[in-house]
């Protein structure tokens, strides 16, 4: 007994020696297979046919020709290349508002919320989901209502799934699997919880575009517990993609996506997918919700693995975190 709380105590030293000794990037899950993506001229959000996406020529995103991308770490097609393999996706090098990041609330200027800062009015509509090979995304066929953004309205297209988050809240990700296998005190195990950083297991994504074709997309992070009631209620239609590209919906309501908080950060990115444009307003609730490792399990059985982006450098952005008073 002595020699096995030694042992843990000299795991936490050895842990507490590392963190302050170097920088831990963060570590994103291998073992994701060659993704396919087709860039063409179009409407930004329009009729999507299998995994093909239609960029309206002259928009934010722009035309960006065939190419093949995947989210394996060391793969000459991994995020760390994306810029490298088209001229089209230079961005995704040369940027300097890239996405995902870090939302250090230390680093974020405080502000009280207004209505104009995010107002949201969501209404039902007819919906299709898509498995489009990097993730799981529901599309909105029409009216689905929209956010409004001092004083902008950004109408709701789709939404989709990140395994794991992309984003981070104050901390960045470390291999907490390791502590989880080697120590076996769940007080110890909650300590390095809180040292450490716990990484969140899912993000979801919800896309706005204006008539100007700028975007919008409110972010939500997940970490595993109780099972997340929109995920309920549409889990048999994503098991469904196993065998299929799309699975009818009917009519799906987006209010049934709960904010769990009306604190949220605002800062100006890009997108997290090539071309990885930038120009995009990001609002990223503060709270995180819950989502059962069931749910977890089906998103993986379809995605086959991990689809994040990497954490990309701040530059001297400005981050706001806006609450109540």
């Amino acid at each position: 007994m002595v020699k096995s709380k030694k042992v843990h105590l000299q795991f936490f030293a050895f842990t507490l020696f590392l963190l302050s000794w170097h920088p831990i990037k963060p570590v994103r899950g291998e073992g994701v297979e060659e993704i396919e993506y087709d860039y063409r001229q179009g409407s930004l959000f329009g009729a999507v046919e299998e995994i093909e996406y239609n960029y309206r020529q002259g928009s934010l995103f722009g035309a960006v020709e065939e190419l093949e991308y995947d989210y394996r770490q060391g793969s000459p097609k991994g995020p760390e290349h994306w810029g490298e393999l088209n001229e089209e996706l230079e961005e995704c090098k040369d940027g300097k508002l890239q996405s995902p990041i870090d939302l250090l609330d230390s680093n974020a200027r405080k502000a009280i919320s207004r209505v104009d800062d995010l107002n949201m009015s969501y209404k039902p509509s007819k919906a299709t989901m898509k498995h489009e090979h990097h993730a799981i995304s529901i599309q909105w066929e029409g009216d689905a209502g929209s956010i409004q953004i001092n004083g902008t309205d950004y109408l709701l297209k789709r939404c989709h799934w990140h395994r794991s988050s992309e984003h981070f809240i104050s901390g960045r990700r470390f291999l907490f699997l390791f502590a989880s296998l080697f120590v076996k005190s769940k007080i110890l195990q909650i300590c390095l919880n809180r040292v450490l950083f716990i990484s969140y297991d899912l993000e979801l994504h919800m896309v706005h575009q204006s008539q100007n074709n700028d975007v919008a997309v409110v972010a939500f992070l997940y970490q595993s517990g109780n099972p997340d009631p929109f995920l309920s209620k549409i889990s048999n239609d994503v098991y469904s993609l196993s065998g299929t590209k799309e699975a009818r919906l009917g009519v799906i309501d987006p209010s049934l996506i709960k904010w769990p908080s009306s604190r949220f950060f605002r800062y100006m990115g890009s997108l997290t997918t090539p071309p990885c444009t930038e120009g995009v307003i990001w609002s990223v609730n503060e709270e995180v919700h819950s989502v059962s490792k069931e749910q977890l399990g089906l998103i993986e059985q379809v995605d086959h693995g991990m689809n994040a982006r990497p954490l990309q450098p701040l530059n001297n952005r400005d981050i706001t975190l806006f609450g109540p008073q």
